[in-house]
C-alpha cells in the first residue's frame, strides 16, 4: 500500500518565490515528489507527463487561467485540485468550487497551513480507500481482473494502476453491482460530500474507468449509463 508521503504533488504557479516557498514546506513536512510549473499549458503537460496525486493550482496565470487549466485537466485526469488565488472575491470561489474543485485558498496564505491541507485531502482518500476494501480484493471476469488490494486492473495481460478516487468509485460499483446508482449517491458515498459542483468530476472518474476497463469505453459493457438515473456496474 503506497505511503502517502510518497505522493506526487504538483505546483502550478507564476510566482517562482511562491512555488519555493511551497516546494520547502512539503519537503519538511515529508513530502519529497514535488513537481513545479510557472505555466497553465505546462502544468496541463506535467499532469499528463508525471500523473501526480493532488495539484494546488494559481487562478492568475500569464498564458491561461486556472479555471482553464482546471478544465483541461479534468478532460483527462480526475486528480484532486486545491485552487491557490491572490482574489478574495467570493464569485472566483464559487466558480472554483462549482466545477469541482477539491479546496479554495486565498493568498496571502500560511504554507504551513496548506501543506496540512494536502495531507488531509491524502489522508481522508487513503481512510475512505481503506474502508472500502473488504475480503472480495480480487475481482475476475472473462475481460479483466480487479486487485483492489493492489489498486490495479489487469487487462489483456498489462496491468493498469488505478487512482485512488478510481479505485474508491469502483469499489463502490462493484459493492453495487446491478443496482441502478444516482449521481448524489455516488458523490454522497465516495466523495463523502453533496452532490453541487461534481457532475463533471463524476463524468471523467466514469469515462477513465471505462478507457480502463472496457474494450470499447464508447460502448460499454460494464460501467453502464442508465438515461436520467445514474450508472451500473454490471458482469
Amino acid at each position: 500500500m503506497k505511503n502517502i508521503m510518497d505522493s506526487k504533488i504538483l505546483l502550478i504557479d507564476d510566482e517562482e518565490s511562491i512555488l519555493k516557498l511551497l516546494e520547502t514546506v512539503l519537503k519538511k513536512e515529508g513530502f519529497n515528489n514535488v513537481i513545479t510549473s510557472v505555466t497553465g499549458s505546462d502544468g496541463v503537460k506535467k499532469c499528463k507527463d508525471n500523473a501526480p496525486e493532488i495539484i494546488i493550482l494559481d487562478i492568475m496565470l500569464p498564458d491561461i487561467d486556472g479555471f482553464e487549466v482546471f478544465r483541461q485537466i479534468r478532460n483527462f485526469d480526475a486528480v484532486p485540485i486545491m485552487f491557490l488565488s491572490a482574489k478574495s472575491e467570493d464569485t472566483d470561489k464559487i466558480i472554483g468550487l462549482g466545477l469541482g474543485a477539491d479546496d479554495y485558498i486565498t493568498k496571502p496564505f500560511s504554507p504551513k497551513e496548506v501543506a496540512l491541507r494536502v495531507k488531509a485531502h491524502l489522508k481522508r482518500i487513503e481512510m475512505v480507500r481503506k474502508s472500502l476494501i473488504n475480503r472480495e480484493d480480487i475481482i475476475k471476469t472473462d475481460d479483466f481482473t480487479i486487485d483492489f488490494e493492489k489498486g490495479e486492473i489487469i487487462k489483456n495481460g498489462e496491468s493498469v494502476l488505478l487512482r485512488a478516487k478510481e479505485l474508491l468509485l469502483l469499489k463502490y460499483l462493484v459493492k453495487n453491482k446491478n443496482i441502478i446508482l444516482s449521481k448524489e449517491k455516488i458523490v454522497n458515498e465516495v466523495w463523502q460530500d453533496d452532490y453541487v459542483g461534481y457532475d463533471n468530476t463524476i463524468m471523467v472518474h466514469i469515462r477513465k474507468l471505462r478507457q480502463k476497463l472496457e474494450d470499447d469505453p464508447s460502448n460499454p459493457k460494464y460501467i453502464l449509463t442508465v438515461k436520467g438515473l445514474g450508472y451500473k456496474m454490471k458482469f
